[in-house]
């Protein structure tokens, strides 16, 4: 499979996987702007299968990216806990001068949980992987 089928095919798997290529992939152009790093994951198991992330750059170009940088940590972990699937509930995203931090929580589920705001994690951790974009 080609790269740019691959994301197709991730674009048509949720919307929530097309928002995050779009947002991803579509960042604006800042001249002599500092490039963006992502400077850290932390993970905190708040129930069985409810857990948070936080998520720590600098010089990020839009809140979307550090959303995806947020999905990316829970695709992944939700792969490691052996789960197919996370769901998305609150993202809130603050940000100092060039720091950005964002604090997300998702549920994790064996199975496709119901909602619009679902994501299919080894799909997911895939684009991540095509993208530069860590994981936990």
């Amino acid at each position: 499979m080609m790269p740019s089928q691959s994301i197709k095919y991730v674009c048509a798997i949720t919307t929530m996987s097309l928002a995050f290529l779009v947002s991803a992939c579509e960042a604006p152009e800042r001249p002599n702007a500092a490039p963006s790093a992502y400077l850290g994951i932390s993970t905190r198991l708040l129930k069985d299968d409810l857990v948070g992330f936080q998520v720590i750059m600098q010089n990020a170009t839009a809140t979307a990216q550090l959303e995806a940088y947020a999905r990316c940590a829970a695709a992944q972990y939700a792969l490691i806990r052996g789960y197919g699937f996370a769901r998305h509930v609150r993202t809130t995203v603050s940000s100092d001068a060039s720091m950005w931090t964002g604090d997300a929580i998702y549920v994790i589920s064996a199975t496709l949980p119901r909602g619009v705001a679902t994501i299919d994690a080894e799909v997911t951790v895939a684009a991540c992987r095509e993208m530069d974009i860590p994981t936990v």
